[in-house]
């Protein structure tokens, strides 16, 4: 299948400059192809991911592509999709940020030695450019008019842009042509956002290598849930890559709880399963959605793709255990994992009867109450029912010294962690 016909299949095009002129491009040479992310973060998130799984699956099929990070860029600030000026950040942020983003595209892109991405940052053909060079060989052969007509700028008119975010459509078209001239880069890929500085590049290209220049461009489309919300937030926040942003426990339910009107898009978008097994799933979803075998697929494919087999197969033993119950066998850091958001407290390092314990760390609202759950078989201490009204409860029973996770009946956890 052209690369062009399985995006369309997945559903992962949006807009493109030239359809049948990059289809037939495809077919009989192998593309370079980039896109771009700004370090105006520490992490990438799953909304970044996309477009990048999309370079992912042109390398499969034979073509090269480049990463680029944005050192010079994002020191600027990228307009799109924002109404009000960004914050600037110093260029220490910037470089360090840039360097952790590097080090997330190298885990996710560059772990097979035979992946062919490269990896570039613009600001090393940026930084000994001067302000007359810019204007001079640059800023001369772009349009006041044309570039006010874009979306990204035309968007903020009303309350205003500074120069600064103004030339960041200058800054990415210079990204393309040098990639064009050093890399022979063809075809730039970005978000539906990034349409009026994709065509931007295109112009430039084409000003000054020549009309005929074979150059393309290619947005995807702005993810949405099925009911027309954002894709990609939680009630904490996004969904980083980073495992200390977001646990790979965190990053498996995730994908595990999406809705059965979303999951088949979401295999499609994010995962390079064929489109038999694709097919197959969305059968399941269909005849068997109690099995959420889909949901499942999706967060094995997508937590084995960001965290590898060790964080899947933390993320699979928690999960595991808060449905069964049975969590004596979880490692300190998989309950740091599993049980970061839920209720606790820090308990002395010291011994106490159980039914008092619990009343004190606000497990239980009385000694009365907490007595008749013990007395009942309602309580748990790591997986293991305790009904002794005079159980004394001490540092011993934590797990690697220094958790304790109580249950009461069949689905409250309470998470005591021993002051150090």
């Amino acid at each position: 299948m052209n690369i062009i016909d399985e995006l369309e299949w997945r559903g992962a095009i949006n807009q493109q400059t030239d359809e049948a002129g990059l289809k037939d491009y495809v077919e009989s040479h192998s593309i370079s192809l980039y896109c771009g992310v700004d370090p105006t973060g520490d992490s990438l998130h799953i909304g970044h991911l996309i477009p990048f799984i999309m370079l992912k699956r042109f390398q499969l099929q034979g073509h090269r592509p480049v990463i680029l990070i944005g050192g010079a860029t994002g020191s600027i600030g990228d307009p799109s999709g924002r109404s009000e000026e960004r914050q600037l950040q110093s260029m220490e942020v910037v470089n360090e940020n840039a360097r952790k983003l590097t080090a997330q595209m190298e885990k996710l892109f560059l772990k097979d030695p035979n992946a062919q991405f490269r990896l570039v940052n613009n600001y090393v053909w940026t930084k000994d450019l001067s302000l007359l060079d810019f204007l001079r060989d640059y800023g001369k052969l772009f349009n006041i008019n044309t570039m006010l007509a874009k979306d990204v700028v035309a968007s903020r008119l009303e309350h205003g842009i500074s120069f600064t975010e103004f030339t960041y459509q200058i800054l990415q078209s210079m990204d393309f042509l040098h990639l064009y001239r050093e890399e022979d880069v063809r075809l730039q890929i970005g978000g539906a956002d990034q349409w009026g500085n994709i065509t931007s590049g295109l112009d430039l290209i084409r000003k000054v290598e020549g009309p005929e220049a074979k150059a393309f461009g290619l947005t995807i489309p702005l993810m949405l849930k099925a009911d027309g919300t954002k894709f990609g937030k939680t009630a904490g926040g996004a969904v980083w890559l980073d495992p200390e942003k977001t646990s790979p426990y965190e990053f498996y339910q995730f994908w595990v709880n999406q809705d059965d009107a979303d999951v088949v898009k979401y295999l499609k978008y994010f995962t390079f399963l064929s489109k038999e097994e694709i097919a197959e799933l969305a059968e399941k979803v269909a005849t068997e959605p109690h099995k959420r075998e889909a949901q499942k697929t999706l967060a094995k494919e997508m937590t084995l793709f960001v965290h590898g087999e060790e964080g899947l197969a933390d993320a699979l033993s928690i999960t595991e255990a808060l449905f069964s119950g049975d969590i004596k066998n979880l490692s300190a850091k998989q309950i740091e994992q599993g049980f970061n958001n839920m209720p606790g407290a820090q308990v002395p390092r010291e011994t106490a009867n159980l039914a008092v314990w619990l009343v004190d760390n606000g497990v239980e609202s009385s000694r009365r109450q907490s007595r008749e759950d013990i007395k009942n078989g309602a309580i748990y201490i790591n997986g293991e029912r305790v009904q002794d009204i005079d159980y004394e409860i001490s540092p011993a029973d934590a797990i690697e010294d220094k958790y304790i996770v109580v249950r009461r009946g069949k689905k409250k956890y309470f998470l005591m962690t021993f002051a150090d």
